[in-house]
């Protein structure tokens, strides 16, 4: 019988330098996952995953930025497991009409300021195809630069800032929406 990969590390400085680079992005790896799943036991499932391919593969990690390097394993695991058990929401088909700016619209973000409270907002993003709400998440929850979500995701630089606007705008719209339904 092989070896165990994860255990088969060499001595307890690995697990150390694992512990010190790694598990300091563990609210990062499950808000990421939580946002790609859509709920938090398959999070949490995806999490465990996630950092158990670290472990094994922290050997080969050669410094940098130890969060990108996390989140996109995180992101590789929940699409993997996506693809595997809701291959539906990664086939979201991207509606021009939906998305395109009314002129005769109030600004959603003065709306927004104004009355959105943080379930409407929720929802809103859950309701976000699930490649927006990815660069959404990974910009605006996690603070990651341009650069760093094109590394995470493998998109080009110019699809990130693409998706980023058309997230926005989806958003915006779909607050909007939500604002003009309230009594």
């Amino acid at each position: 019988m092989p070896p165990n990969p994860v255990l088969s590390l060499e001595g307890e400085n690995n697990v150390g330098s694992f512990e010190q680079v790694v598990l300091p992005h563990l609210d990062a790896a499950y808000n990421l996952a939580r946002w790609l799943t859509g709920n938090d036991q398959d999070a949490e499932d995806m999490v465990q995953e996630a950092y158990l391919r670290a472990f094994r593969f922290f050997g080969g990690f050669r410094g940098g930025d130890a969060r990108a390097w996390l989140l996109t394993i995180v992101r590789n695991t929940c699409y993997t497991w996506l693809q595997q058990n809701r291959r539906q929401e990664l086939t979201t088909e991207f509606d021009e009409e939906t998305h395109s700016p009314e002129s005769n619209s109030s600004s959603p973000e003065a709306l927004l300021l104004q009355q959105v409270d943080r379930q409407m907002l929720h929802q809103a993003l859950e309701e976000l195809p699930l490649r927006f709400r990815e660069v959404l998440v990974l910009r605006e929850l996690e603070g990651l630069s341009y650069k760093e979500i094109a590394d995470v995701t493998s998109i080009p630089l110019g699809t990130v800032m693409s998706s980023l606007s058309r997230a926005r705008h989806w958003l915006r719209q779909s607050l909007a929406r939500g604002l003009e339904k309230e009594p």
